[in-house]
This record gives structure tokens, sequence and C-alpha cells, in this order.
């Protein structure tokens, strides 16, 4: 099977929700395709905080940098890149920064001149283009993660921490029946925990 995953790399629960989706791939030979959604983009005419307004601005330098890798080297070049992001972001605690994307982008592999995308606008219409693609699917009423599988969207799940295994696989399997059914369209809940990064 098939699904799409819309991440901004700054995004905590999407990047809890990634992690459950790699379990997901080994238990049930799902294959995603991984691609940037941008919460600046999403937050550009809302009143955000100022600590959300200056990490929303920096987020578009990683988003670009993603965006540029899948376009130059690939879709398999997008979750090693990903994970070295998301690992020095949320796991480590380290702040976006140049820096941090050259070291993201030596450890996926990728050529260091890719980290001139950070600052280089002509990739915005890209990153615009996946984010309304994943907007299309869910409407705008939703953040990041989004997932898309066999025709249907859906803005989620929002889980902490990410389950492993077969506790991954069965998830899955409750996420996909309420995606199939033509007429869900909500489940919610009070979060009682933060994001837990394991």
């Amino acid at each position: 099977m098939n699904a799409d995953m819309w991440f901004d790399p700054i995004c905590p629960f999407a990047w809890i929700t990634s992690r459950w989706l790699i379990e997901v791939e080994r238990e049930r030979n799902l294959q995603v395709d991984w691609k940037i959604m941008s919460l600046a983009h999403l937050n550009k005419d809302r009143e955000v905080d100022a600590a959300h307004q200056d990490a929303f601005g920096k987020s578009w330098w990683a988003t670009r940098v993603v965006v540029a890798a899948k376009a130059e080297h690939g879709a398999a070049a997008v979750l090693p890149l990903y994970t070295a992001i998301g690992t020095r972001i949320h796991n480590r605690k380290e702040k976006l920064s140049r820096e941090l994307l050259v070291a993201a982008i030596a450890e996926a592999g990728l050529p260091e001149d890719l980290i001139d995308a950070s600052e280089d606008s002509k990739w915005d219409e890209a990153i615009i283009k996946s984010h309304d693609s994943a907007i299309a699917l869910v409407g705008s009423d939703v953040g990041t993660p989004v997932i898309g599988v066999a025709g249907v969207g859906f803005f989620g799940p929002v889980i902490s921490p990410a389950p492993k295994g077969e506790e991954a696989a069965k998830l899955w399997d409750g996420v996909l029946a309420l995606a199939q059914y033509p007429g869900f369209f909500e489940l919610k809940r009070s979060r009682t925990v933060g994001p837990i990064f394991d």
C-alpha cells in the first residue's frame, strides 16, 4: 500500500507521526511518499505570538532544503534528510539554524551546496504547491501532519509517543479503517501529554 505524509520539519507532532509511519512501513509493507507542508505558509494570515512567528520564519530554511533535495536528488533523499533534521530539532533540542542544516545535509549524504537552497526563495513555489495538495485533501482548518491514503486525506493522527512494532501496525489498521469510511470526519480528545520523543 502507498501513502503520502505531509510534514513541516519543525512540527513535533509531525515528527512523532513520521516515526510511527516508519514502523508501519516495516509491519504492513507500506510505502510512504514524504512531502512538505509549510506551517509558515499555513499561518501567514493568522496572528501568532513572537516565538511562533520566529519559528515559522526559520522553517522556510528547512522546507526549502527538503524540497530542493527531493527535486535534485529524488524522493529517496527526503526521509534521511528529514530524519537528520528532525533528530537534531526534536530529540536533541537544537535550534534550527544554518549550522544545523549543514550538519543534517552531511549526515544524509547529500552535497554540501544544498544549503544554498535554504535562502533561495525560488523553492517557495514548490513548497506551496506541495502544501496546497495536502490542503486540497483535508481543508484549511488543519496543521501538520497530514496523511493521504487510498484517495482520502486526514489531519493526524496526533500521537505521543510513537507506537512500535505490532502496536504501530494496529494503530495504522484503525486509522485506515476510519479513513476508508466516507462519512468519517473527526475524532478528537484533549491532549494530556506533550510530544514524547523516544
